[in-house]
């Protein structure tokens, strides 16, 4: 049995999936996305679950930012939950929107919200917490008139009443969690169809070559390679100076991949593929 780690503690987004893709797993939460990703690095769990893009709010920057200067694991496969946030408040909560004095969640979750909070509940303070799951636990021991940002499993597990459900502001929200792991057969666990593959590539480009990022794209265009994401994050060496995180809709290959990594190579850019993996898309 494999023992899977999760951003928690429990009733996050991450339990959420982490339930709907692994059964029968020894499971444990952790409070932040690096504690987690440590936890792999140091096989005190074998695998680790953590959010790295939401459909809204964008990418999850903290869980890339680690992986690439922090813990280099590979990305074994990649889990797509939709998103449903519901405002949650204790059961013995009687009143209206307007006496709620503050909203607790994940930036994120507050981000995905900010419409209906700004048309109903303007006046509350804004309190972010490590994960939804965190901020339902918080409001179940206060005695303060405050809410939550949060799913059905954080209302269950901390006995909160959904006050109004669905108040995110777009409908088709979803989030990409990466499944991390040393052993990329525990992606073998995993019993559900594959949606799709696809290869996560992290490219530093030259600093003093002019259209080296139109000659990057150009390698995988003539190639007729599919580039589902291209994004920029900073090295943190200085001003101007950036890293792209690309992903390929297609595995890895032994003839394709490689010829595009030597075309990089020939131009002075760095290549690292951080994964190369299945897509499970699961109706939670």
């Amino acid at each position: 049995m494999k023992k899977i780690g999760y951003l928690g503690p429990k009733g996050t987004f991450t339990k959420l999936a982490v339930d709907a893709a692994f059964n029968g797993e020894d499971k444990q939460s952790f409070e932040t996305i690096p504690e987690c990703i440590d936890a792999v690095q140091e096989e005190e769990i074998d695998i680790g679950v953590v959010p790295v893009e939401n459909a809204i709010e964008g990418t999850v920057q903290l869980t890339v930012d680690y992986l690439v200067h922090q813990v280099r694991l590979p990305i074994i496969a990649e889990v797509v939950v939709p998103i449903q946030q519901h405002l949650l408040v204790r059961p013995d909560f009687n009143g209206n929107l307007t006496e709620i004095e503050e909203i607790h969640s994940h930036s994120h979750a507050i981000a995905q919200c900010h419409q209906y909070i700004h048309q109903n509940i303007p006046k509350a303070a804004i309190r972010f917490t490590s994960s939804t799951g965190r901020a339902a636990e918080i409001v179940s021991s206060s005695d303060q008139t405050i809410a939550a940002i949060g799913n059905k499993l954080a209302a269950s597990e901390y006995g909160l009443r959904i006050f109004k459900e669905n108040i995110h502001d777009y409908p088709n929200n979803h989030t990409r969690f990466a499944v991390l792991a040393k052993d990329k057969n525990a992606v073998k666990h995993i019993k559900h169809p594959v949606e799709t593959e696809k290869t996560t590539l992290l490219i530093t480009l030259p600093s003093d070559y002019a259209g080296a990022l139109h000659q990057v794209l150009s390698a995988f265009a003539w190639r007729k390679m599919n580039l589902s994401k291209i994004e920029s994050r900073p090295m943190k060496t200085g001003l101007g100076n950036y890293f792209f995180i690309i992903d390929v809709n297609q595995p890895y290959d032994e003839v394709l991949f490689p010829s595009v990594k030597a075309e990089l190579e020939a131009l002075g850019c760095q290549v690292t593929i951080l994964g190369t993996y299945p897509v499970f898309n699961l109706n939670v």
